[in-house]
This record gives C-alpha cells, structure tokens and sequence, in this order.
C-alpha cells in the first residue's frame, strides 16, 4: 500500500475526519499519519485493585462492572457519576460534559464486565477517575497491550470526537494494512550499521507500539538522529555548493582608512575578542570565497564598531559598504555613532530611512550611492528599493538579523553581479546546538569580552508590594544625573491576566516622582509619536520612560543605568536579557531590577535566579532553550533552514546534533558528487524533501 494514500482512505475516517486532522495537525496522508509521533506511552499490562488506588498515582487500570449511575450538581457543575466496583471495593467514574450522558449510560451498561483507565482523583475525600476510558473486558488482551501511544489533540479535535484514542486506532488500522519491513531505507546500510540503527519501518512501528521500553529507546533514537542528520546534510551541501560555484570581491589590502582609523581615532584600545573576529572576517573576505558570517555578541560587546572597521577594509579595496537596521530609530543611532567615531575622516557616510523624504533629500543620496561618491549607506528597508541603486556594493552588514525577511535580503544580490560580502550581527546570543541548526550555513564569530570600563549589570529581585523601597533606589539614581527604564508586558488592562498594565504603571509613577518628566512608549503609538518620546529620553529632557518591550533593541543610552521590569515573570529568560542589555552602556554602575508578584511556579525562580546570578548571555540562552524549548526556532523560516522538528527537541539532544553534523559531513567528504550507488535512495530522499523548497542559503 502507497504511504502516500490521501487518509480519507483509511478506514474509520472518511471526509469529514480527514478534514480536521488536515487542518489541525496536517495530516493528509498515511504517511503524515505514520510520523505524528506519541507525546507519551503507558504500560497498559498491569491491573490494579481499587484499593490500590491513590490520588497520586499517574494513570491506572481496574477491572470490575457498573453497579449504578446518578447526576449531581446544577448548570455547568452537572456532572455524571458511575459506581464502579471490583467484587471488593467501590470507586467513581465521573464525567462532566452533559451532551455526552446519554451516550456514555446507552454504552457501558450496568453489570457488563469493564476494563476502566483513567488517571485517580480525590474529590470529598473519596478516590475517583474523571472521563477515563473504557474497554470491553473481554476485547482487550492485556498483555499484548503493553505500552499504549498518548498522541497530542486540540480543542477543535477534542469537539469533533477526535481525541488520542482515536488516533490510536488510526495508527492501528494503518499498521494492519501496511508491511513495514518492506519501507524504503533512507540510510546507507554502512552508517546503519556503524551507529546501531533499528531498521525504518521497524523503528515506525516500535514509536507507536513499542513492545519493551528498550524498542521504545532505540526506535526514539533512530528517528532523531535521522531527522537532524537530514537538516544538517542539507545545509551543509548548500554551504559546500556555495563555497566552491560563489566568488567573492577580493579585498586584498588593509590600506590607509583602516590604518588612520585604527591608529588616530579609535577612542580605546580594541578588546582581545573583536581584534580576533576582525582577523577572521579579513581572512573571510581576502580568500576570494564571498563571507558569509554571522557575528555574535552580547549587548554592549562592541559589534558596531566591529562592523565599521570591516567596512573601512571593503572601501580600503574600492568598495561601498552598506548597513541595514530594523528600525528607523537604531539606523539614525549607527548613522550618529560612525559620525561621531570617523570625526573627520574622508568618508562619506549617508542615512535612508523612511523619513528622509523629498527629492531634495534623497537625490543627492541616491546619485552618490550610484556614483560611488557615498562610502557608507545606512538605512532600514529603505535601502532594498529598486531606486537605491551601487556603484560597487562590496559588503552588506545587517543588524538584528532575525527581523528581515529571506526574501528581502535576497534582494540585496540584484544589487551586484558579484554577490557582496554578508556580515549578520545579532545580540541574541544563540545556544550552539541552535547555531548549528538555525545558521549552519553560515561561519560564526563571537565577541565574549565587554570593552574595558565596563561594570557588570547588578541584577535584583523585588516583590511587587516594595514598590516604596524601589521608588527610593530610583530616585537615588536620577539624583546622580542618571535615567531610568521602567518596561511592561501590557499595553491595557486584561481582564484574563492580574497584571499591572503600562497606561496604570505610567499614572502612578506620575504620582510617586511629581517632580520628574516622564515618558511613554507602546507599540501602538504612530512611529512619529515614538520618536518624538524616545528622542526627549535619548537627550535626557526626560528621566524615566515608561515602555513595552519595543525598547528591546532600541537605542543606545549611556546616561540610563536602571532598568525595572514589571512582572518580570511574564518574560522569557532571553527577552529579560535583552531588555537588561538597556543599560551599562556607560562607565557606572547600573542595575536591574526584577519585579514579580509573591506567588511564582518553581520554573519562574529558577529564571528569576539564573538573571540574577549572571550576565552570560550565552549560558542564559542555553537555559532558555531548556525552558522553553525551540518553539518555532525564533525565525526558522526567516533564517534558510524551512524545517519541522516532529521528534528531536534542539534543547536536549545537543550531542545527537553534532553526531548527526558529523556524520553529514563524513558522508559529503567521501561522496561529494553525491554519484556513489550505496548513497543513492539517501540523495533521493532529500531531493523529495527539499521540493517544495527554495535555497536561501546563500542569503545568509
């Protein structure tokens, strides 16, 4: 039978079922149905007696009879209760959807033998088993049950009387109707048996109905490493094809700007971290290959710079360079901070941006830019529009990479004939297995020093009822001439969540500091009103801006050396990071301050902790990962790497990461051409993957 049979076919679900497995989980053929994986199995193979049961117990089974039902309750606290006993004791079976009585006292009838499954509850001091499930005693054989699949649903699912049993016997169906051991291997039969790996359709069959919890193990096993060994084949065969059929500007010298900057103007001495990446983007862009580099640094790290230099190099060898930001705010801080670094040096540097409007403005911009009179264009968006036309554009630089689009940088290559140099910064450190997947394509550099002067951000932990005590630390700080940032997860008020919202917090801090100018900024303010409030705080007209987190990569502060963060507890640990990074931008100390409410979840303290103990921004990115897990991979579509995880999780199985990279790149050493019979159905296989895919990869 095909895999790829439409599953309006498999028996038991028919059009309409078909429809909402489509829409809710994408499932649309055997073979989708064969990868939606177990969350969890059960051992189905033991019985227990009722007088066994307790309230903390996970899920159990009793075998017995109902001896009665009843209703209790009124309105939405009606419920049905089964008296179910095992010839010794008695335990309730309780349900609480009304639309479903009927039904379920017409199905499990009174004095017919049942097996009952179910997780224990105590309720008035008495064990009972909300919905569980029932079985025919006489249908089931227990000890062929063995580990029973839990499969996730949705509440859309759960409506339409789709749940994990129902999967369940979907899968069932399928195995019946399918031979495993004649599925296609994917694998050559060398790694298979290098790595131990089960057989495919054995390891299929052994993820649904494991018969021992070792098949489980070794099935898990299979089909992680298969699904990250093809991600990591992919990208590194686009990195290989790019290396060798892409060439690159050659910048041969390191001339007189970079020298005149490095020894006249640079205003400090360089930290070890960013001498070390400058060498290696010199290497990158001098080789004759087209860099593609992905430049990692914590807040405050000294990336900007970094960047300036390399692009003194790229006009050093006749070059234009050009830097592209996220917003209109962080282009016109760069545009400032490389005026105020190249001072008066030969080099033209321009800023295009969605406000500099009016021919009179942009034509001098847009005929330099052509002519090559302009060195350095600076912009956001502004700079992929078919009118901003280069003379030799040599190096592109992006800030904050993960908020452009694949599609908007691939622009940039029409730009040149000769692809330009791509440098990416981001200041979201990335957790190495996340690298690997997320940017495998691209060469990582990373600064891990902060420029000297610089004090570490002294974090601290306040409840939300010492809002007096905060309010004087505060103040103690704006007496000293400083400023501070007061953030909020909420624009208004939400009824579903007990949070004190920006427009309440903005008012009564009005009311604490009466003598003091505040700000406020959301994102549901007009650009224009933004800039208006962000500038007065960037120019110290005020000394507190109350803010959501659209301060998360905003401007560059010197003066601000507080930073508050209400209900901190909302915030993952990556975007507390982020916003602590708002200050310490100058000489002084400066603090971050962690407000939460009293009651906190086990894992929200451990967050809490992890802030306050450091300032690592790459161990607080690798707790993160195993908090939260990947998610969606924070711009997996954006990044060239267009995948689903359906098993492997980035956060815990970081050694089957670089295993499976290791082995990808064995297999592209000794089969380059990917011509070697034995590799064959593994090429073809990731020829079907890719289909429908386009290769970003050499965007960056």
């Amino acid at each position: 039978m095909d895999v790829l049979t439409p599953i309006t076919y498999l028996p038991g679900v028919g059009p309409q079922r078909a429809q909402v497995l489509e829409k809710e989980l994408g499932i649309t053929t055997f073979k989708d149905l064969l990868y939606y994986f177990p969350y969890k199995h059960i051992d189905r193979s033991r019985l227990y007696y009722i007088h066994e049961l307790t309230a903390d117990m996970p899920f159990v089974q009793v075998r017995g009879e109902i001896l009665s039902y009843e209703e209790e309750g009124t309105g939405r606290k009606r419920r049905l209760i089964a008296h179910f006993t095992d010839g010794l004791d008695l335990i309730d079976l309780v349900w609480f959807q009304k639309g479903t009585f009927k039904w379920i006292k017409k199905s499990y009838l009174i004095g017919k033998s049942y097996i009952v499954f179910g997780r224990p509850n105590v309720f008035n001091g008495r064990i009972n088993i909300p919905h569980p499930d029932i079985d025919a005693a006489d249908t089931l054989q227990l000890g062929k049950m063995g580990l029973q699949p839990y499969y996730n649903t949705t509440e859309r699912m759960k409506k339409a009387g789709l749940n994990s049993r129902s999967i369940e016997r979907f899968t069932g169906t399928l195995f019946t109707r399918i031979n495993t051991a004649e599925f296609r291997e994917y694998l050559p039969p060398t790694l298979l048996q290098r790595l131990c790996l089960v057989p495919l359709g054995q390891s299929l069959r052994d993820l649904h109905y494991p018969e021992t919890s070792d098949a489980l193990r070794r099935a898990t096993y299979r089909q992680k490493f298969e699904e990250l060994f093809f991600i990591q084949l992919n990208i590194l065969r686009y990195t290989r094809q790019r290396q060798q059929q892409v060439h690159g500007h050659i910048f041969s010298v390191v001339g007189t700007l970079f020298n005149t900057f490095y020894h006249d103007y640079l205003p400090f001495e360089l930290t070890g971290a960013q001498k070390r990446v400058i060498r290696e983007m010199r290497k990158d862009m001098g080789s004759g290959k087209q860099m593609n580099r992905l430049l990692q640094g914590d807040v405050g790290s000294g990336k900007t710079l970094v960047a300036l230099m390399t692009m003194l190099i790229a006009l050093d060898n006749g070059y234009q360079a050009c830097l592209m930001a996220p917003t209109e705010i962080l282009a016109e801080q760069h545009y400032v901070t490389f005026r105020e670094f190249l001072k008066d040096m030969p080099v033209r540097v321009e800023l295009l941006t969605g406000a500099v409007k009016g021919k009179k403005k942009r034509t001098p911009i847009l005929e330099g830019t052509r002519a090559g009179t302009v060195h350095i264009l600076i912009g956001t968006h502004a700079v992929l529009e078919d009118t901003v036309e280069f003379s030799r554009l040599g190096l592109v630089v992006i800030d904050e990479q993960h908020r452009f689009g694949v599609a908007q940088r691939a622009r940039l290559w029409k730009k040149n004939t000769i692809p330009p140099h791509v440098l990416v910064m981001t200041a979201t450190p990335i957790p190495r297995t996340l690298a690997m997947t997320l940017y495998g394509d691209l060469d990582v550099s990373i600064i891990d020093e902060l420029p000297p002067g610089r004090k570490p951000i002294e974090t601290r932990h306040f409840w939300e009822e010492r809002s007096e005590s905060l309010y004087r630390g505060m103040r103690t700080e704006i007496q000293k001439g400083r400023q501070v940032y007061v953030v909020y997860p909420l624009i208004k008020e939400s009824e579903k969540m007990d949070l004190q919202d920006l427009q309440n917090g903005y008012e009564e801090l009005c009311r604490a500091f009466p003598d003091l100018r505040i700000s406020k900024v959301h994102g549901q303010m007009k650009s224009s009103e933004k800039d208006v409030e962000m500038e007065k705080f960037v120019r110290g007209e005020t000394q507190i801006l109350v803010a959501t987190t659209v301060i998360e990569v905003g401007v560059n502060v010197p003066n601000a050396s507080v930073m508050v963060i209400q209900n901190a507890e909302r915030f993952g640990l990556a975007q507390l990071h982020q916003l602590r990074g708002r200050v310490g931008r100058g000489a002084e100390q400066s603090y971050c301050i962690l407000v939460t409410k009293y009651q906190l979840s086990q894992e929200t303290k451990q967050r809490i902790e992890i802030m306050c103990e450091t300032n690592d921004g790459f161990e607080i990115a690798e707790a993160d990962l195993k908090f939260r897990g990947p998610g969606d991979l924070e711009g997996t579509q954006q990044s060239g790497v267009a995948f689903d995880l359906h098993i492997a999780n980035l956060a815990r199985d970081g050694q089957l990461v670089q295993l499976a990279r290791d082995t990808a790149n064995e297999i592209l050493d000794e089969d380059p051409q990917q011509n070697l019979p034995e590799n064959a159905a593994m090429w073809a296989h990731l020829r079907d993957l890719n289909k429908n895919d386009i290769d970003w990869s050499n965007i960056s």
